[in-house]
């Protein structure tokens, strides 16, 4: 039974009677995770800073900001022995354009088994944290998650997605999780990774590449300083009155690293997107086909099409149209 599994019993726990017997599951469940952790633990691949160097580089297209600060960020966390508090993310950004796919990139430099280890647990909130009227239990299940799995497993990955979709105060029940030298029952959690995204905060990133293009300037100049960018994403996201993180205690207690911004995709990107999904397909690389395809796609502004409207989403879908042309 793998995380999401048992995480769905957490859910259903309201409604499950002893005489069901689920607690004598529950039980068995955790005697089996205690025999069989030291296999988990063989889970785990040596970190190699210059190989997740290389895998951003291959698979993350148009990102230099994104790119940079997570390889800085994740080799610094990964080669230290002793962590004073967990490596805390949040990506922002409009959709396709990686901010998921990265995880990925992430997840497959720490694990053996990548994004499908049992050590990764993926929420997203239109799923998990779909009733609002269900959030103290969400919270009383959460902490209890994942105070479980990074006791049983101290390099355990966490990601949120959607948060913007999430109730603030679900948010703020990982508050105790991501403090300094902080310990909870004798559990320390500084070797714990947690990674929020969120499409929020997309027309602040829109509208400075944007502006930079106007202005003649190449988007590689762009720098989390860049019009204070990183600041202004913490300052907007925290007085979202709509948002996950509204007047959140992870922002106002400094405990997120980094809020990391993920630009708009221009043509060009697509097109690497588009041969990447070749490769996938086992099509033959046909660089006028991907030009055509990447084409093909929704751009903005109206008048310019300089940005991809759903960056490399859909892509796959719409190459598959032209495969036997």
């Amino acid at each position: 039974m793998n995380s999401g599994h048992l995480f769905l019993l957490f859910f259903l726990l309201p409604c499950v009677t002893v005489e069901a017997g689920f607690f004598d599951f529950f039980e068995s469940y955790f005697d089996g995770f205690k025999d069989t952790n030291k296999t988990y633990i063989d889970d785990l691949r040596h970190f190699n800073s210059n190989e997740l160097k290389k895998d951003l580089r291959k698979f993350l297209y148009g990102q230099h900001i994104a790119m940079k600060t997570i390889q800085n960020a994740l080799s610094s966390f990964m080669e230290d022995s002793n962590p004073n508090k967990p490596l805390v993310l949040s990506f922002h950004g409009p959709p396709g354009v990686g901010k998921s796919y990265v995880t990925k990139i992430i997840a497959r430099n720490i694990y053996k088994n990548g994004e499908k280890s049992k050590h990764v647990h993926t929420f997203k909130a239109d799923y998990w944290f779909q009733h609002k009227d269900m959030t103290r239990i969400y919270q009383t299940q959460l902490r209890e998650w994942i105070h479980g799995n990074v006791s049983g497993f101290p390099r355990s990955m966490f990601i949120f997605d959607e948060v913007n979709k999430m109730n603030p105060e679900l948010i703020d029940t990982i508050k105790p999780f991501l403090e300094y030298n902080h310990q909870l029952d004798g559990v320390s959690f500084n070797n714990a990774i947690f990674i929020f995204i969120s499409n929020s905060e997309m027309r602040t990133i829109n509208k400075l590449t944007l502006d930079f293009w106007k202005e003649g300037r190449d988007r590689e100049e762009i720098q989390m300083t860049s019009s204070g960018l990183e600041t202004q994403i913490s300052q907007n996201i925290y007085n979202d009155k709509n948002g996950g993180f509204w007047h959140s205690s992870l922002i106002d207690q400094h405990l997120i690293d980094h809020f990391i911004p993920f630009l708009p995709l221009e043509l060009k990107h697509v097109r690497q997107c588009v041969l990447s999904e070749m490769a996938h397909l086992n099509m033959t690389e046909d660089f006028d086909l991907a030009d055509k395809v990447a084409r093909d796609m929704p751009f903005f502004p109206p008048e310019e099409k300089i940005f991809a409207v759903k960056g490399c989403k859909s892509v796959r879908q719409k190459l598959v149209l032209y495969a036997d042309d």
